[in-house]
């Protein structure tokens, strides 16, 4: 329920029994309706209002913030990337580190010049960061220019949350806690042509010690397989050529439903439908990673042969107070039974150093297993204490400047492997999929390897949303370089 000046402040339990939320379609018809009557009542004004979303964080909020752009369409807005330019901006936030809610915050502070110079302008917030009770607080009390702010459970009323925002007197803050719904139908608009995300579930159960999206974003419910098959098949009869599967945990799809259904099944049957298209997936547990998994990656040709897979750290004492569920000779085997489906597996993973406790010992023992490994490419942060998560509460004795040496020490090996490993595709021709346009004008194209790794590439730009063979000049830790070529890859 909507919340006027007001915030929730008790802190939530759960209990992993639930009751799975289905909404009715008639309720996203009357989403639908109120977005056409505010529609309306903009053109009969004389106006059609630009509107601006600008998003944080991950490749969840990217699909959410299609959904926005989707209604805001439906109410009649046209879009702009100008924030002086915009009668309505609205800020999709992350959670997931301190340092992105300083930038969001900071951001939204700025705002304070575009209202200034528009003080029509509607400055709404909403995702991760908003949901948190004490963000909400915050922003009541400290950014009164934002006027409507509401969490990832409210999206589905936006069009709702945006009539009364627009008509209402007082500011409006949906942000009560919630295990989440699973809705279907809403509308979307998509950036670009060639690559689309396609949620397959929502939420969280897994409840790491350092996380706080279990509390932000609700309990794990996964879409109907019918669903999420006929969205795939019909992003694929719209050109899309690179899908990406969305959830938290992917691994875990299928869990709630009243059926027998897994993740790898679901896979399958988005593989069989008739097209040429990449299958991508983000993120796995690797608990929950299973060689049915692996198999079905390596029999499905469509399946690119990526796994994100976030070990976070190679101590077991560590990953044990992270409530990961599995030890660093567990994670190395599943590794291990991926590469033995998949030779030309791309592996690439997160690592938090600096977690509280977190030892040189601790911290040798995750070069290790780094080594081991030999990852494609790292996404390494430090660790940022998230309010209301366990691990929050744990004493910890390493000061930054250690955190930021042993960050250091890792950043220089994850370059290093990821060096090597790019460094053996030069001279190599791959096939790609030509994705966008690139800044760099002596590599103008953007491009994607089956294995989902980076080119820049050098061709015409006709090609984009088309599969083409690469030959690979150059490389860097990060990408590939090359320049289209005719013969066969």
């Amino acid at each position: 329920m909507i919340q006027c000046e007001t915030t929730l402040k008790k802190e939530r339990t759960y209990d992993m029994s639930y009751e799975r939320i289905e909404l009715p379609r008639e309720r996203i018809e009357a989403q639908e309706a109120i977005a056409r009557r505010v529609a309306a009542r903009f053109q009969a004004e004389g106006k059609q209002p630009l509107a601006l979303v600008d998003t944080y964080g991950c490749q969840q909020n990217e699909s959410d913030s299609e959904r926005i752009r989707g209604y805001l369409a439906e109410m009649g807005c046209g879009f702009t990337d100008d924030e002086f330019a915009a009668d309505i901006i609205v800020i999709n936030t992350c959670a997931v580190r301190e340092h992105a809610e300083q930038r969001i915050l900071g951001n939204v502070g700025a705002l304070n010049h575009t209202k200034k110079a528009k003080p029509g302008q509607l400055i709404a917030l909403c995702g991760c960061m908003v949901q948190q009770p004490h963000m909400a607080e915050r922003i009541k009390k400290s950014y009164p220019i934002v006027r409507l702010v509401f969490g990832p459970h409210e999206l589905w009323r936006f069009p709702e949350l945006m009539e009364q925002a627009l008509t209402g007197k007082k500011r409006v803050f949906a942000v009560d806690a919630s295990d989440g719904t699973v809705t279907e139908g809403e509308p979307r608009s998509r950036d670009g042509q060639v690559k689309a995300w396609l949620s397959i579930m929502y939420g969280c159960n897994n409840f790491c010690t350092y996380c706080v999206v279990p509390y932000v974003r609700g309990r794990e419910r996964s879409r109907r397989p019918e669903e999420i098959v006929s969205e795939a098949r019909r992003l694929v009869e719209a050109g899309y050529k690179d899908i990406t599967l969305l959830g938290q945990n992917v691994n875990s799809y299928g869990k709630d439903l009243d059926r027998e259904m897994d993740f790898a099944d679901l896979l399958r049957q988005i593989s069989e439908i008739p097209g040429r298209f990449v299958l991508r997936f983000m993120t796995s547990h690797p608990k929950d990673a299973t060689e049915k998994l692996f198999r079905t990656m390596a029999e499905c040709e469509k399946c690119a042969h990526h796994i994100h897979l976030p070990v976070q750290s190679g101590s077991d004492r560590i990953l044990k107070a992270m409530n990961r569920g599995y030890t660093a000779k567990s994670y190395l085997e599943k590794v291990a039974l991926a590469r033995s489906y998949m030779p030309d597996l791309c592996l690439t993973t997160d690592i938090i150093v600096g977690f509280p406790g977190e030892t040189e010992a601790d911290f040798d023992d995750t070069l290790r297993l780094v080594e081991t490994v030999g990852y494609d490419s790292m996404f390494t942060f430090i660790y940022s204490p998230r309010v209301g998560t366990p691990a929050a509460k744990l004493p910890d004795g390493v000061t930054r400047a250690e955190k930021q040496v042993r960050f250091d020490r890792l950043l220089d090996a994850a370059n290093r492997i990821s060096g090597e490993k790019h460094a053996a595709f030069v001279g190599r021709t791959l096939e790609v999929l030509v994705d966008g346009e690139n800044r760099d004008e002596s590599y103008p194209l953007t491009s994607r390897t089956g294995t989902g790794r980076l080119v820049h590439l050098r061709g015409d730009r006709e090609t984009i949303g088309s599969f083409v063979h690469a030959k690979i000049t150059g490389s860097t830790t990060w990408a590939l370089f090359g320049e289209t070529v005719q013969e066969e890859a």
